[in-house]
């Protein structure tokens, strides 16, 4: 794990895995509508309507398991706090 230069008082919280996966969903539906209709876009292999949804979910998993694995990695490490 990286070291962190911030030092908090209070204790780590864990994240929100719900929160993440909407934020992700969120990031997801930007990414997909840039990518289907933007300047660039390419012919669709999927129709569009699918592509985007696809995206939208893969994000969400994308987030929702990058909280879940930080919030295990938290349970798992050592508080830093208490060995002072």
């Amino acid at each position: 794990m990286l070291p962190s230069l911030f030092r908090s008082e209070e204790e780590a919280r864990p994240w929100s895995v719900p929160r993440a996966a909407l934020y992700g969903a969120g990031v997801g539906l930007v990414a997909a509508l840039v990518k289907t209709l933007g300047p660039f876009h390419a012919e669709p292999a999927l129709p569009l309507v699918l592509e985007i949804c696809v995206a939208v979910g893969a994000f969400a998993l994308l987030c929702a398991g990058a909280a879940l694995l930080r919030n295990l990695m938290a349970q798992q490490l050592p508080d830093r706090s208490r060995r002072k």
